[in-house]
């Protein structure tokens, strides 16, 4: 994750929407999702009732937008697709509606289909491998 300093109020919020939406992608919100979502959240400064509240109705909230979230900065979006990717890995319902998406966010902050694609194969390669 980009030091949090480094991050405007928008791009965290973006930030922590993008890994919301990350998790509901696949239809259900794991215990390992919440812990990596509350852990995030706390850094980039959000209190803890808010981001409760939010997991606690995340999965009925209709009014969430699915567009790919852009980032003012390239490093912040990096940092974001790795975190979410980190994020698809944790359980084992993964699905590929959350990979598209991601593969689609990346694509719309201009970052390397390359670079996703070997980030993606390193990351689910550690999963295999735990």
């Amino acid at each position: 994750m980009v030091f949090v300093m480094e991050i405007s109020a928008l791009d965290k919020s973006n930030y922590l929407k993008g890994l919301l939406i990350t998790a509901r992608k696949d239809k259900q919100l794991s215990q390992s999702e919440k812990e990596i979502i509350r852990s995030i959240a706390t850094k980039l400064g959000f209190a803890s009732d808010f981001y409760e509240d939010v997991l606690r109705n995340l999965m009925a909230n209709k009014y969430i937008s699915e567009e790919p979230i852009i980032f003012s900065d390239i490093k912040v979006a990096e940092s974001f697709i790795a975190d979410a990717l980190k994020l698809v890995y944790t359980d084992e319902a993964y699905s590929s509606e959350e990979i598209l998406w991601l593969k689609k966010t990346a694509s719309e902050n201009h970052l390397d289909e390359n670079w996703f694609n070997s980030l993606k194969e390193e990351l689910s390669g550690q999963k295999k491998s735990a």
